[in-house]
């Protein structure tokens, strides 16, 4: 008995399986930050964003173009390469509750790669086709898109690929082989940038209203729903945990 109470002091010393504290911070980073970036471009984006051979533009738009482009690169390159680089060599001889807290720890990323989709594919690109429904674009660079295609995109691209290599470095679930539902998840609205060639391709041919059931626009439509994949990781998430705590119990 003596040693089984030590046991559950043991237990109840330990960090708890769910950081909250991470989750919400992580969240507040998001909001914070798009709530930011939607202030400059409401200041900036009527008062120097409507016409792109002005100084100002340059100025306000373009050099915020070029800022994002260097620091998401290094961003992608700092977060992915430490995600590799610190992997666990012997993640296949992690005990139950490690497992179990780092499948807690991955389920943060999720909520990171929720907010980062919502902002990218949802809020910033409905935004855009009301913005080019009411300007003339002059330029494939506009304010818009300039934070839509070059800010949101990426940004949702690297937390995903971040918690990608979280759950393949470091949880044993995801081991063998590349599960499809995560590929579908994270390379699917990864598509969409690509999809952003033929998308201002066809607007600088074809003189076509911005509507989102022209033609032109349903890639963006079938690799946004292919966030709706984060669904199967879900379902591999709840059978993983499902099995650790029957072993925990048992």
């Amino acid at each position: 008995m003596a040693a089984t109470t030590e046991s559950v002091k043991a237990d109840a010393a330990e960090a708890p399986l769910l950081n909250v504290r991470n989750m919400i911070l992580g969240s507040l980073v998001y909001i914070v930050f798009y709530a930011w970036v939607r202030w400059y471009e409401g200041v900036y984006g009527w008062s120097a964003g409507l016409d792109s051979f002005a100084p100002e533009f340059e100025t306000y738009w373009m050099n915020f173009l070029y800022i994002e482009f260097v620091l998401e690169v290094v961003t992608a390159g700092i977060l992915w390469g430490y995600l590799w680089k610190s992997r666990d060599r012997k993640v296949m001889s992690i005990t139950p509750r490690e497992e179990l807290r780092r499948h807690f720890t991955h389920w943060t990323w999720l909520v990171m790669y929720a907010w980062a989709i919502y902002y990218g594919a949802s809020y910033f690109t409905e935004q855009d086709g009301t913005w080019h429904q009411t300007i003339v674009r002059d330029t494939d660079f506009t304010p818009s898109h300039i934070i839509e295609f070059y800010l949101s995109y990426p940004i949702y691209i690297i937390t995903g690929g971040a918690a990608f290599l979280y759950a393949k470095t470091r949880l044993p679930t995801y081991q063998k082989g590349l599960p499809l539902q995560y590929l579908v998840a994270v390379v699917g609205p990864f598509m969409i940038l690509p999809n952003v060639g033929l998308n201002e391709w066809g607007h600088t041919f074809w003189f076509m209203e911005e509507l989102f059931v022209a033609p032109l626009h349903y890639g963006f439509v079938f690799f946004g729903w292919a966030a709706l994949g984060v669904m199967g990781v879900v379902n591999i998430e709840v059978q993983a945990i499902a099995k650790l705590l029957k072993k925990d119990l048992a």
